[in-house]
């Protein structure tokens, strides 16, 4: 086992200042996002340098900096490997590698974390330099006891990273034996699992939505139920039924309740648009609480759960479209497209043949539920949440940040479950990057899946031949990161 290393900081505002290295990567700059938070006066880039770990060797590398990051003197221009003893500057902060003497060592340095981050999720060092404050940092620092706590919280949870991440992978490889291309579709749909959100697939027939569905519950040990959805379908097909049963012995009588389907880990309802309201309205309960009510007695669904719902976007006759209460049920509202000529005459000629392809089980469903929380678990900077926030309130045609096309051609916007989902989504997408760190960037992946079944064009827009995916990206291309007066004005 490598010996744990620290940066100390030697010059600049924050001379003796110690950084423990625990989790990698370590970002440093002045965006909130960092885990190496520098305050504003500070002159560096806000997202300036990297630090990772292999192995227990420690490396460093520029993010595209304005000033550079130097080591030993030395400007780099490519990630450079650290010994121990080598000196990084990164504008006025110079820093050095050192062995990490722990808490039992009387010297100067102070490790310092920002208490504001939760005991659960990965450290943030803020170096306020004294009377330049940065945005997430308090004048309270945390006592020796409590910072231990954190970083012994922080990698605990690094090690599950470590242990979870190539599981997911493992799962993604083994769907794509059996499902060729589709890899974004893929890629939220394991977001969405990891979220503990639902899933709606809107897609032609014939392009794999239920190929999907049954692939992902095939790879996972999880237990697997279809619906099909028709118009004759009634609620308690769905949720269970309670049946009068006679004792022969006694002549006595007493109801039973038969589970129905809804009682799995995971549910395909296929064509859910083929059915009435008052049979649509029955997953609501099951999809937000988790359990089922039937005559005055609550029924709990076991973890994980999981609904993934398909619809026809073409064929409306005999449909029921879905109202806005059970859309917002759905973290994600996801389009399945054509695959392209390259794809087509792979799937053309591996299902015309005699091949066969056997899927093993990747992920159980006690993985799956540490997997969910650990997203859970995962902090996140008040730079991201500012951001998602402001993205879901940009779709709103009232709000002063809506941009033009937003109050031109929508007429009802997202809620604040947008907001939640777009913080979830950001932190499945940090972990499946196998980073403790969820950027800006992460919110902007999630964006169109999250939003686009919460916002409803208006006449003006249908007319047009508007639709809300072009709405999304206008709002992403106008809606910017929030910067430093942000923070100094409270908005």
């Amino acid at each position: 086992m490598s010996t744990p290393k620290c940066l100390r900081i030697i010059a600049g505002n924050n001379k003796d200042f110690r950084i423990p290295l625990i989790l990698s990567p370590l970002t440093i700059g002045r965006s909130d996002d960092n885990r190496v938070v520098l305050a504003p006066e500070i002159i560096a880039s806000r997202h300036h340098a990297e630090l990772t770990e292999n192995d227990g060797v420690w490396s460093v590398r520029d993010l595209d900096s304005m000033n550079g990051t130097y080591v030993n003197g030395e400007r780099i221009e490519w990630p450079r490997v650290l010994q121990l003893g080598d000196q990084i500057r990164i504008a006025s902060e110079v820093m050095v590698l050192e062995e990490d003497p722990g808490d039992n060592t009387a010297a100067p340095a102070r490790s310092v974390l920002d208490p504001a981050t939760p005991a659960s999720g990965s450290s943030t060092v803020v170096l306020d330099g004294g009377p330049g404050i940065a945005p997430n940092a308090t004048a309270a620092r945390p006592a020796p006891r409590a910072a231990a706590q954190m970083d012994q919280a922080a990698t605990e949870t690094a090690t599950q990273l470590r242990i979870l991440v190539p599981l997911l992978n493992g799962v993604v490889a083994e769907i794509g034996k059996a499902i060729v291309g589709q890899q974004e579709i893929l890629h939220s749909l394991m977001l969405a699992l990891m979220s503990r959100g639902h899933v709606l697939m809107i897609g032609l027939p014939g392009l794999a939505k239920t190929l999907m569905i049954r692939t992902l519950a095939e790879v996972l040990d999880l237990r697997f139920r279809r619906i099909q959805f028709t118009p004759d379908l009634m609620p308690t097909d769905i949720t269970g039924t309670d049946v009068l049963e006679v004792d022969e012995a006694s002549g006595r009588k007493n109801y039973r309740f038969i589970r129905g389907p809804v009682f799995t880990n995971i549910l395909l309802a296929d064509e859910i648009n083929r059915t009435p309201p008052k049979t649509q309205a029955a997953l609501l309960e099951a999809m937000q609480e988790s359990h089922v009510t039937a005559a005055g007695e609550t029924y709990p669904l076991a973890p994980p759960f999981f609904v993934l719902a398909t619809q026809n976007p073409l064929e409306q006759e005999g449909t029921y479209p879905l109202p806005e209460a059970q859309l917002d049920r759905f973290m994600f509202s996801l389009r399945v497209n054509y695959p392209s000529e390259a794809e087509e005459e792979e799937i053309a000629e591996s299902t015309t043949s005699d091949r066969s392809v056997v899927l093993k089980k990747r992920m159980s469903g006690e993985e799956i539920l540490r997997l969910q929380k650990l997203v859970r678990r995962l902090p996140v900077s008040r730079h991201v949440v500012k951001y998602a926030t402001r993205l879901a309130r940009a779709t709103r045609p009232d709000d002063p940040r809506a941009p033009e096309a937003v109050k031109k051609w929508i007429h009802g916007g997202a809620g604040p479950r947008a907001t939640q989902y777009l913080l979830l989504a950001a932190k499945a997408g940090a972990v499946m990057r196998g980073s403790l760190v969820v950027n800006c960037n992460d919110v902007r992946v999630a964006a169109f899946p999250v939003l686009r079944h919460r916002m409803f064009t208006n006449f003006a827009a249908d007319s047009e031949g508007v639709d809300v995916d072009s709405i999304i990206s206008q709002v992403l291309k106008e809606v910017h990161e929030p910067d430093e007066k942000d923070y100094q004005n409270n908005t």
